[in-house]
């Protein structure tokens, strides 16, 4: 049976994939909406962050996000390793997504609704969803790499 510190250098290793990946995967939405943005005319898609120099140095709330969403990726990373289990039970690992991914896109949905309902469009709504649609993509994607580091014995699951 594995000691206890060696099931928290695991744990810390999960933590550390689950966080790079969501970081990742964050920064290329980013990138790519950047790239969308510049060869549509600047038509902006209003549920991905903008990511320009100039917007860098003066909007320090998407360094803000992307730092919270390393962070989310960590605990992620943690906990999913000790939701898989050698069941191989894939509502688990599914559940396990869609819950990261819910409260970290619902989060999103109401730091941006706008209190007056009469605003409320379907190109808002959709946008709204679009924000909670890319968190789940988040977390999948990192699901994907860290089921990728235990297949190939990087991070041990836990027993």
């Amino acid at each position: 049976m594995p000691s206890l510190v060696t099931e928290r250098i695991e744990s810390v290793k999960a933590g550390i994939f689950g966080a790079g990946a969501f970081t990742v995967a964050e920064l290329i939405f980013c990138v790519a909406q950047g790239l969308v943005q510049d060869l549509a005319g600047n038509m902006a898609l209003d549920f991905l962050p903008e990511l320009k120099a100039e917007n860098l140095a003066l909007d320090w709330s998407w360094g803000i996000s992307l730092a919270i969403g390393t962070v989310s990726g960590f605990l992620f990373g943690v906990t999913y390793r000790y939701v898989i289990r050698s069941d191989h039970n894939s509502h688990l690992n599914d559940g396990a997504v869609l819950a990261f991914g819910l409260v970290r896109g619902l989060a999103l949905v109401e730091k941006n609704l706008d209190l007056d309902f009469a605003l409320l469009d379907l190109s808002r709504l959709l946008s709204l969803g679009g924000l909670v649609l890319q968190s789940i993509v988040y977390f999948a994607i990192a699901r994907l790499i860290l089921d990728l580091a235990i297949s190939r014995k990087l991070i041990k699951p836990f027993i």
